[in-house]
């Protein structure tokens, strides 16, 4: 059964404080029997409040498109986020004053030439897509040491934080399901996968996106940016840590987390 709507206005609110202070909650689920719907319906509510502060919607971010993480959090499908104009990191120092418990995620982004209207296919998505670009996403939790079930990321904006991305790239003669990627912090390889990682091709993971906004009376909108989901599993970030992000094909990204 869905909770109150009061009730679902005050976890809104209660994750946007945490966002403000960095000062982390409960996760949500502790106290509240959430359904998917609620959890959705908090996700609207927190990005509402970041809208009136003059932030602009402009794509999605996916997570949980991998095997692994799914079965960690009992899930069968991925989750999505709003991505917003605030979020982007411009050059590469991403602050840090702003982070609670701050992992890093390599990602394909997306650039949408086409507004995506439902049902769609990934040879859709390919069709409709004017670019790739590199990206580091920084993901992060505003609920306390990432103690989370799928209701509570959901609602907290699919632990959307930030993001870095590298120069846009043609698709033209690139398989992203082959799209290998190598994930380095302070010159130590971390981690490495490839774009079959995400749902069997990045791609159908934007697919999955639209044909779900669809069901929401949502599109994913031409000129929007869309995060496909992380190649390899996230890593912690800490303030002064160096990341690289090496795809095959599509580029590299270089950041930096800044000093407290």
């Amino acid at each position: 059964m869905a909770v109150e709507d009061d009730t679902r206005e005050e976890l809104a609110e209660s994750l946007y404080d945490a966002l403000r202070t960095q000062d982390p909650i409960d996760r949500l689920t502790a106290e509240h029997d959430l359904t998917m719907e609620d959890a959705y319906d908090i996700q609207t509510r927190f990005i509402e409040r970041r809208l009136d502060d003059g932030a602009e919607i402009v794509g999605h971010k996916i997570g949980l498109t991998s095997d692994g993480i799914q079965e960690q959090l009992g899930v069968d499908e991925p989750d999505f986020g709003r991505l917003l104009d605030t979020m982007f990191v411009e050059g590469r120092e991403i602050p840090g004053e702003d982070l609670i418990a701050p992992r890093i995620e390599p990602e394909i982004g997306f650039v949408m030439e086409e507004t995506l209207e439902a049902p769609v296919t990934y040879l859709d998505v390919l069709d409709a897509t004017s670019a790739v670009l590199p990206v580091v996403e920084v993901i992060d939790s505003r609920v306390r040491d990432w103690d989370i079930r799928i209701q509570d990321t959901i609602a907290d904006n699919a632990s959307s934080a930030l993001y870095v991305a590298g120069e846009q790239m043609s698709l033209a003669n690139t398989d992203l399901s082959l799209e290998g990627v190598k994930l380095y912090k302070n010159g130590t390889l971390e981690s490495s996968g490839v774009g079959a990682a995400v749902l069997d091709h990045p791609a159908r993971s934007v697919a999955w996106l639209a044909n779900t906004l669809a069901d929401l009376d949502e599109q994913i909108e031409a000129g929007h940016v869309v995060l496909s989901g992380s190649l390899t599993p996230a890593v912690d970030l800490a303030p002064g840590d160096v990341v690289s992000v090496e795809f095959t094909s599509i580029g590299t990204v270089n950041a930096r987390l800044a000093e407290e």
